[in-house]
């Protein structure tokens, strides 16, 4: 989003002299409407103070924080989106240590992250602006024009959010452009915090401090521990399409400040703190997991996920959403690591007025009472639900067979679709275990999950399982943007509010893979523990692939695929590892209605 143009006026004199007053009581009035002229919104910036000093110069980090608002004398609710993306991104290389057979990773030149900065193009500003709102946007600690340091998720850029929302509620010091001490005098201190991606994450880290005033969040694509991000069950697995990236290139990549220099050692910190030897889980990542604060979370929580988020995978949506115990909605969809105003506009900024008008204007619109769970289970089919996953869903366990030890030797050089490919056809480098012909249309609904009796010979301590769909279907593949233009209400030069439209391709294509997981097996006890296994000898492993909905139609076959490396995922060891299962011994289990 480009950063909006500010007003040559300070925050202290405008609060001098306007006398604010409190907003209509909620029971007298409709869903907001656009009545304020958003040409006319006031502008201004400020600088928040937080309790933190993440640069170690001696004073506290300041939050570069900016301000669009109607130019009313009611005080009003706030919608906060934070992000580390607002300056761009520093060009940093990747590690070159994906491929352990020695030599460098060819493919690792840099970071590319240009759908992680999409910061809504605009729209919360042209949108809810005339419908009674302020928004407000602030660049993360390290970023653009605020101190400290950016710690890929780390408690001081948590801090620092948190001491947004404090100053909208008065209880942190703020200050304009010359200095002087400012208030937010026009805000009824209700706060939502919004985002996609490490936008979105933020604000689940912000709500499990259970920081008042906040009163909603709604997280899309968002990460709940970044130890899920950049690791799975003791493995050094990466998020789709950023091989060798961490946590270290990631805090390089958004350190954007003025005098970068100064954040030097906490870069050398992060690089040495999340341990990429070992992939165990540790106080590092334990600093970075909001799941265990989710009974902290006052604000009520609206979910987006993609259901084909390849880059923040749908774990991270699953166990915080498991782990709520607030007012909760959830939103599925076919997309990948989408903003959902490209998936379903006009129904998606519907809903999310709705929902913003609930919770900060405490107006009842009736969307407590709507269906829970909207889930998009083929492209543009949704369903609802009072839950999910969906409530008729039931484990069931599912023995791979009754035959002999198998074996199939790791090859890191193919990709998972050409190791997926021709079920029916023998290959070297994997096992498949197939189903019979569906004879009615099933749905998966949850979280699925492997136990392997197996035994491995050679480098590669990885096990990976992906659940694949086998039947010719029409299928996502893809979003594509269109030669049309919607605009949301009048805007201003800088800023029309106008936006591209998309829509998703379909393909028909004869498989599909629906979800999968990952196993470093030294990991077998526990993520924290790394106990090397025995060459040859069986160990029981078991483990969860990635929380998925998705409808098998009949005469299709479900299928599980076994193999070591995944290339698009996982460090990539020599080749030649021997893996061996028992089918007898091993199952998957699956959440089937």
């Amino acid at each position: 989003m480009r950063l909006i143009r500010l007003m040559a006026v300070t925050l202290s004199a405008l609060t001098a002299s306007v006398a604010f007053v409190a907003p209509a009581t909620a029971a007298a009035k409709g869903p907001t409407q656009p009545i304020y002229d958003y040409t006319q919104a006031v502008r201004e910036r400020v600088w928040v103070q937080t309790p933190v000093d993440s640069d170690a110069d001696g004073k506290p980090d300041r939050v570069a924080v900016r301000i669009i608002r109607p130019a009313t004398s009611t005080r009003v609710p706030v919608i906060f989106q934070a992000s580390p993306y607002y300056a761009g991104l520093n060009d940093v290389p990747n590690h070159d240590d994906v491929d352990r057979a020695g030599g460098s990773f060819a493919a690792a030149p840099g970071l590319d992250r240009a759908a992680e900065t999409v910061t809504f193009g605009g729209y919360l500003d042209n949108y809810f602006v005339p419908r009674g709102y302020a928004v407000v946007f602030a660049d993360s600690l390290g970023s653009g024009g605020s101190d400290g340091c950016p710690t890929s998720g780390g408690r001081n850029e948590t801090l620092g959010m948190k001491a947004v929302v404090d100053w909208l509620n008065g209880r942190a010091p703020g200050f304009d452009e010359s200095g002087n001490a400012v208030s937010a005098g026009w805000s009824t201190g209700r706060t939502g915090m919004i985002g996609v991606s490490y936008n979105g994450t933020l604000p689940n880290a912000v709500a499990a401090t259970g920081v008042r005033g906040l009163e909603t969040i709604v997280p899309i694509a968002a990460i709940s521990s970044w130890y899920d991000y950049y690791r799975a069950n003791g493995g050094v697995v990466a998020p789709g399409g950023f091989q060798g990236e961490d946590t270290d290139i990631l805090a390089k990549a958004v350190l954007t400040r003025a005098h970068p220099e100064v954040c030097a050692g906490v870069m050398a910190a992060l690089e040495k703190e999340q341990d990429r030897v070992s992939g165990d889980y540790n106080a590092y990542w334990a600093e970075r997991n909001y799941v265990p604060d989710a009974g902290k979370v006052r604000a009520s929580v609206f979910v987006v996920h993609g259901l084909h988020d390849d880059n923040v995978r749908t774990q991270q949506f699953g166990q915080w959403w498991n782990a709520l115990r607030v007012p909760k909605k959830i939103w599925l969809h076919q997309a990948a690591h989408a903003d959902p105003f490209n998936v379903r506009r006009d129904v998606w900024l519907d809903t999310l007025h709705r929902w913003f008008d609930q919770w900060l204007y405490h107006i009842d619109t009736g969307i407590m009472r709507d269906p829970v769970a909207d889930v998009e289970t083929a492209p543009n089919q949704w369903q609802t639900s009072s839950s999910w996953p969906i409530r008729q869903a039931r484990a069931v366990a599912v023995k791979l067979g009754d035959g002999p030890r198998q074996s199939f030797v790791d090859d890191p050089s193919r990709t998972p679709d050409s190791l997926v490919q021709n079920e029916t056809a023998t290959d070297p480098n994997r096992l498949i275990y197939l189903g019979p012909a569906l004879t009615r249309e099933t749905r998966l609904s949850g979280t699925a999950s492997v136990t392997l009796r197996a035994d491995l010979a050679g480098d590669s301590p990885f096990l990976t399982a992906m659940l694949v769909d086998y039947g010719t279907a029409d299928r996502w593949i893809g979003t594509r943007t269109l030669p049309v233009q919607d605009c949301i209400g009048p805007g201003i030069p800088e800023d029309p509010g106008c936006f591209s439209q998309r829509e998703h391709v379909v393909a028909s294509t004869p498989y599909e893979i629906v979800t999968r997981g990952w196993l470093d097996v030294r990991n077998r006890l526990s993520p924290a523990v790394t106990r090397p296994i025995r060459a040859g000898q069986p160990y029981t492993f078991r483990w969860s692939l990635q929380p998925a909905d998705h409808v098998f139609a009949a005469g299709h076959r479900i299928g599980l695929v076994i193999v070591s490396t995944d290339r698009d995922h996982t460090l990539r060891y020599p080749a030649g590892t021997v893996v061996g299962v028992h089918p007898s011994l091993s199952k998957v289990t699956l959440p089937l209605a």
